[in-house]
């Protein structure tokens, strides 16, 4: 039996492994299972790796994105360049790294583009913001990392004013805020300064219309979630585990 999974913690509630027995069922793939690995550490993979020799690829999610790298053998070139992985291929000799993140965000991201969307704010500065951040400079578009703790490299929400939302006009939330069960959690933001000119695009995807979009949606915003982000990810995960 080939086997799949997704490290992370917590795994609350998990898109991939749904996403994948699904697949498998539609798909009439018989000999393949998805396991969840929720991990309280990081160096608790090394069990998953030993416990489970039938293991062919890993997805990664929050918080382990950065720290995953340590545990591989091998990372692609843009692994190599913004230190972040989500998807780990698995073979007798080798653990290999690569970022499927880049690739969903992108192709989910630029649908909603429009010509006044030049600058982004992009909240949070973990694993997720990074592929963001990559993407954002490949399509030149300049942006701002805000953060709470608002390292050198960022700004913090209190900073945020009409003069900044109205030249930053897109927002990308890469934070947990809102994410199921606590879905009456957003980023502070100043909501009440949105305007029609306004992109949000929200990495989270349960529920599909967090706090962060509802108001945007209520301020006439563009709104995206992070639903077929992760469907476009999980497709180029399964691409990888089987190439």
């Amino acid at each position: 039996m080939r086997q799949y999974g997704l490290i992370g913690f917590p795994l609350v509630h998990s898109f991939s492994q749904k996403y994948f027995s699904e697949k498998f069922l539609r798909s009439n793939i018989n000999d393949a299972e998805f396991l969840n690995f929720s991990l309280p550490k990081i160096e608790d993979v090394e069990n998953v790796f030993k416990n489970h020799p039938h293991l062919q690829g890993l997805a990664v999610t929050i918080p382990y994105k950065k720290s995953i790298t340590q545990y591989l053998d091998e990372v692609d070139n843009i692994v190599k360049k913004i230190s972040a992985c989500n998807c780990i291929k698995i073979t007798k000799e080798r653990r290999i790294g690569f970022n499927t993140d880049i690739t969903g965000f992108e192709k989910s991201f630029i649908k909603n583009l429009k010509p006044e969307h030049k600058k982004a704010l992009v909240l949070g500065t973990g694993g997720a913001a990074v592929a963001v951040e990559f993407v954002l400079n490949k399509l030149g578009i300049d942006y701002l990392l805000v953060s709470r703790r608002a390292p050198g490299t960022a700004i913090s929400y209190s900073d945020i004013n009409a003069e900044i939302l109205s030249a930053y006009t897109i927002i990308i939330n890469c934070t947990p805020a809102g994410t199921f069960p606590k879905i009456d959690e957003a980023p502070a933001l100043p909501y009440n300064l949105l305007s029609k000119k306004n992109y949000l695009f929200d990495l989270v995807y349960n529920p599909p219309l967090t706090r962060f979009l509802q108001n945007g949606k209520e301020a006439g915003c563009t709104i995206q979630n992070g639903y077929e982000m992760l469907v476009i990810q999980a497709e180029e995960n399964w691409r990888i585990w089987n190439d």
